[in-house]
């Protein structure tokens, strides 16, 4: 079954370009590897932290979404947990309207 799902990370804000691009490539080839489909990725770009991470004020934010399976979610987010460049992320389930359940309810 097909889910749709959004991860939010947040990049060290010392990275270069460059580091930036490969994490992202990273991240998504992992998605990939895993059998992720239609990935979508925005670079929200270098933004103030509400509070303070890890003694960084600032963080590189990056949003994916993207569709598959519910077991695609545990190595993404281990791979983040042990990188080194990522300060924070989320990862949340979108909520998908049926379209047979809006006709039911118009109907009602």
């Amino acid at each position: 079954m097909q889910i749709i799902y959004e991860t939010m990370y947040i990049l060290r804000p010392d990275l270069t370009d460059e580091q930036v691009e490969q994490a992202i490539a990273k991240y998504e080839n992992l998605l990939r590897e895993q059998g992720a489909d239609n990935i979508q990725i925005q670079n929200r770009g270098k933004r103030r932290l509400a509070y303070e991470i890890n003694r960084q004020r600032d963080g590189i934010y990056i949003q994916m979404n993207y569709t598959g399976a519910g077991n695609i979610i545990a190595p993404l987010e281990r791979a983040m947990r042990l990188s080194e460049e990522v300060i924070r992320y989320l990862t949340i389930k979108q909520e998908v309207k049926e379209p047979e359940a809006e006709a039911t309810a118009t109907a009602a």
